[in-house]
């Protein structure tokens, strides 16, 4: 009688074991994929529009900026510019680093630039190229230089010509005194960015703002309240985006009908060849209604060519600051 019961009993412990074997192996695939779920192997896609905005560069070792920030931009909103001006040597971008302050331009995000019409507005994305008077106005990009600016103010004073100088932000930083002589005779101010940066244009619309107010800030700071109705991209790199965040600032894109290139300082020319060939290319090309484009930052031979020039431009035509 004693065996049947042992027997039984060995029976039930049997069953019992095989319920917990089954359930343990139940739970194993639960535990190995939750441990998949939290694997540090597997991560989540970063989102394209949280990489830096920064340049970066291909194998040639040239700065090359990304493509438009917003995916649904026209694809012809490239920089539409002619060879670029030269530019003063460009230190670490950290301009655009802080954003726009909050609120402060909402449109930035989605500017849409302004429907200009006429053949006056027949630069890249809709820049000014021309005055839409017969006055011809001279502008003068890149500066204040220490040396060239004083040069060239006492040259246009001795002759009773308002120019319009296209200002880069650090310079004026630099030299504010220079920037108030400018306005203080009577020149038009322009904002021609931080750094002179080639790629601006092609940054987010914050970034451009960013860029775009702190240049206008430091003139602001030299000369309070003055007016600043003019943006020129540097090398003539307008987008539709640098266009529109500049009039949300208030300031008209200035392009140029003609450009002697005086920044174009080819190996083996001479000071005297060059100067003649700034001459010869602004009274070749120079029309009722002109926008001409010169620099005065570490351009000597500019100076030069405009003893001669200005003479000869004033016999033809009215010259004129942007107004």
């Amino acid at each position: 009688m004693r065996t049947p019961k042992v027997l039984l009993l060995g029976l039930v412990l049997a069953g019992l074991a095989g319920c917990g074997t089954t359930a343990a192996a139940g739970n194993t695939p639960a535990r190995v994929a939750a441990a998949a779920d939290t694997s540090p192997s597997v991560s989540p896609a970063i989102p394209q529009d949280e990489a830096p905005d920064d340049a970066v560069s291909d194998p040639s070792g040239e700065p090359q900026d990304e493509a438009p920030d917003d995916p649904a931009s026209d694809p012809s909103d490239e920089p539409q510019g002619q060879t670029p001006d030269d530019p003063p040597a460009e230190a670490p971008d950290d301009s655009v680093s802080a954003p726009a302050q909050p609120g402060k331009h909402p449109s930035a995000k989605a500017a849409k630039p302004p429907k200009h019409t006429g053949p006056r507005f027949g630069g890249p994305a809709n820049s000014l190229m021309k005055t839409g008077k017969a006055g011809v106005a001279l502008t003068f990009d890149d500066g204040p230089d220490p040396v060239q600016t004083p040069k060239l103010l006492d040259l246009l004073a001795e002759h009773h010509v308002k120019a319009t100088f296209c200002l880069v932000g650090r310079n004026v930083a630099a030299y504010p005194e220079l920037v108030r002589r400018i306005a203080a005779e009577g020149h038009t101010l322009c904002n021609h960015t931080w750094q002179h940066s080639l790629t601006l244009g092609k940054k987010k619309p914050a970034v451009i703002l960013a860029d775009l107010q702190r240049t206008n800030d430091a003139i602001r700071q030299a000369v309070p309240g003055a007016q600043i109705k003019y943006m020129r991209a540097p090398g003539g790199n307008f987008t539709k985006r640098f266009v529109a965040v500049a009039a949300d600032l208030g300031m008209t894109s200035i392009y140029w009908q003609v450009d002697p290139r005086d920044w174009d300082h080819p190996k083996g020319e001479t000071d005297a060849a060059h100067v003649a060939k700034v001459v010869k290319g602004v009274e070749k090309r120079v029309r009722k209604g002109s926008i001409v484009l010169s620099h005065d930052y570490r351009q000597p031979d500019t100076i030069t060519a405009y003893e001669q020039l200005i003479p000869w431009l004033q016999d033809r035509f009215k010259l004129i600051a942007l107004p």
